[in-house]
């Protein structure tokens, strides 16, 4: 009896299926602990080597998920070799009778995990049995719920980029964004027109608000391109609402009820950043220009009093930045 191998097999196990349940599973639980720190490696090392080159970065996504299903699959594996290996003599040869030795464990497991075996090692008691009963039920886990991880990550990450484009095709910064919107047909102001493109868009960003709790991960998918990047997509969203919040007089503005349930699928996108460990930016990005509206005829209010919203608005603002940097992008304009 190896004890030492016994407990620390055990324990490997415990912390891989908890690890795998919470990452795939818990949808309010973000990556699990293993998961977490694996993602935050890669993701740093990746930055680190690469000078924040957004081709390298773009990787980022694909690699932490091909090591976190490594990963997940390599502890499983040592963790019920170990297991195997705490008993005197759990395996034994079927041809020779021989107890089996670090090879034949490993391989025992190996075709266990995945299959029912193929008979070329037998446990030599009950409790063993079972134990070869748990590997095979574990391995068929593992692929179901890997696959359907997989599945909804991929499915998210096109819809994340999807927003960023709808996003970023009005503006390439907040006050572009609230220029596209503009209509001065017969003095009139917005004319509905921007209301059914940020109900859209609301709709898009709370449903990617959940994603990214669902699954941190997606924090991690860099984009290439910055125009389809959410990271700069959400700050350039937000931004445009603050200004028809606080920036326009309110009978200029789009519906009230429209801007702030916008204003809501940011917060909870904001919500989601201490999953993935993005802290708030040190400085606050720069100020909207309300005089790029002016130019165009947009009526506002006076810079004294659109800088005193803004003072309320430090911290999200801040929170906005410290995406952006995170995903090593700059404070919208884009610069590709």
């Amino acid at each position: 009896m190896q004890p030492l191998f016994l407990v620390t097999g055990i324990v490997i196990l415990v912390a891989v299926v908890v690890d795998l349940i919470w990452t795939t599973l818990w949808v309010d639980g973000g990556s699990g602990p293993l998961s977490s720190r694996l993602t935050t490696a890669v993701w740093n090392g990746l930055r680190l080597a690469s000078d924040d080159n957004s081709r390298v970065l773009s990787l980022a996504g694909p690699l932490i998920l091909v090591f976190t299903l490594a990963m997940w699959i390599g502890l499983l594996w040592l963790g019920w070799t170990l297991l195997f290996a705490g008993g005197s003599v759990a395996l034994v040869s079927a041809h020779t009778g021989d107890p089996a030795d670090w090879t034949g464990r490993f391989y025992y497991v190996a075709y266990t995990m995945f299959t029912n075996g193929n008979g070329d090692y037998t446990p030599t008691a009950g409790r063993w049995e079972i134990a070869s009963a748990l590997t095979t039920a574990t391995g068929m886990a593992f692929v179901t719920l890997a696959v359907s991880y997989v599945l909804s990550v991929l499915g998210a990450v096109s819809e994340k980029r999807s927003f960023a484009s709808d996003v970023t095709g009005l503006g390439d910064r907040g006050e572009t964004f609230v220029r596209t919107g503009w209509t001065d047909r017969d003095g009139e102001s917005f004319a509905g027109g921007p209301e059914l493109s940020l109900e859209s868009l609301s709709s898009q960003l709370s449903l990617l608000a959940d994603q990214h709790k669902s699954y941190p991960i997606l924090h991690y998918y860099h984009s290439e391109q910055g125009k389809r990047a959410s990271a700069v997509a959400v700050p350039i969203l937000d931004e445009a609402l603050t200004i028809y919040r606080h920036g326009l007089p309110d009978e200029e503005g789009p519906n009230s009820v429209v801007v702030e349930d916008a204003r809501s699928s940011a917060q909870s996108y904001l919500d989601t950043l201490d999953t993935a460990f993005i802290e708030p930016a040190d400085e606050v990005p720069p100020d909207p220009n309300l005089e790029l509206l002016r130019e165009d005829g947009i009526p506002t209010v006076s810079d004294e009093e659109f800088d005193a919203a803004l003072e309320g608005l430090t911290e999200r603002r801040r929170k906005l930045l410290g995406v952006v940097e995170a995903d090593a992008w700059h404070w919208p304009p884009l610069e590709e």
